[in-house]
């Protein structure tokens, strides 16, 4: 349901602001009959992700909204600067904060003229919504939010991006609403920020094994733990001996290995559970690592 406001936002604040269209920008906007339809279901009418993106260097990115809406907005800065104003006020958004803006709240924000933010974002709604939004304690005098683990807020908005794109299937809506309730509820925990380079490396190491199947680049992976990505790509190889791109590539082998050698499942199959769609690809990757073709090593594996 919309409803009519009579606040007025800074008129200077919203000139020429950019919705979307950034290069190498994510986004998933779910039909609006389908989010209707999966808040009437137990599984998500709790919780729903009905928007979400990654929207990096977005250069006069904003919005403006004194029409209200029901979905909460999240928006996690991870890198540049950014603000937000409210009936309470204008406020500034730095790299590591979170604006968690309530349903039915009217509001402006953008993204800082000389540093434009790269964001994750997602709205959200179901009936937990205001609970988690208390739980949160945001208000519109108080949106900006201080997650006491940054890198693993963004790693965790990552994951309900991911899950969303696959597809709009059940499994998919509850897999996002699932990251974005454990998102909401670290955000609602914290106390202040905490963590070091070699701890964001970890977290980014651990996220890339807990998905191997995604299709996660170098910068948008620097980007979910606040560092540049040459600096990102330098402390990954010092931590873990190799670059990213080739950890990741280790961890789909060894995962290949085991299905090859536990399931008899066929190496397309395996293929896509890993991340390739090309199962001719992943074979003469796979041959390149082990010398034999993935047919192969299952046989010798079995001799």
């Amino acid at each position: 349901m919309l409803a009519s406001v009579t606040w007025e936002p800074d008129p200077n604040a919203t000139r020429a602001l950019v919705r979307d269209g950034f290069p190498g920008q994510r986004m998933l906007v779910l039909p609006r009959p389908l989010v209707r339809a999966a808040l009437e279901r137990p599984t998500t009418r709790e919780l729903l992700v009905t928007d979400c993106g990654y929207f990096p260097h977005a250069d006069r990115h904003g919005r403006t909204r004194q029409t209200t809406i029901d979905q909460a907005i999240l928006l996690i800065c991870v890198r540049g600067r950014g603000w937000c104003e409210t009936r309470g006020g204008r406020f500034e958004v730095e790299p590591g904060q979170a604006v968690f803006l309530p349903p039915r709240t009217p509001h402006v924000y953008g993204a800082d003229e000389h540093d434009p933010w790269t964001l994750w974002w997602m709205h959200v709604a179901g009936r937990a919504v205001d609970d988690l939004v208390h739980s949160v304690g945001a208000t519109d005098v108080a949106p900006v939010r201080v997650p006491a683990d940054p890198s693993g807020i963004a790693l965790l908005a990552a994951e309900v991006v991911s899950r969303a794109e696959r597809d709009t299937t059940e499994a998919s809506l509850v897999g996002a609403a699932g990251a974005a309730w454990h998102l909401l509820a670290m955000l609602g925990s914290s106390r202040g920020p905490t963590s070091d380079t070699v701890e964001l490396v970890d977290r980014a190491a651990e996220h890339l094994r807990k998905n191997i199947n995604a299709r996660i680049a170098v910068g948008e992976l620097a980007s979910s733990v606040g560092l540049s990505t040459s600096h990102f790509a330098s402390q990954f190889r010092k931590r873990m001996g190799v670059p990213v791109n080739q950890y990741q590539a280790q961890l789909r082998m060894s995962r290949a290995r085991e299905l090859l050698v536990t399931t008899s499942r066929s190496v397309a199959d395996i293929a896509a559970e890993i991340g390739y769609d090309d199962a001719f690809y992943f074979a003469r990757q796979f041959r390149k690592v082990h010398g034999v073709s993935p047919s192969g090593y299952r046989q010798q594996q079995h001799q």
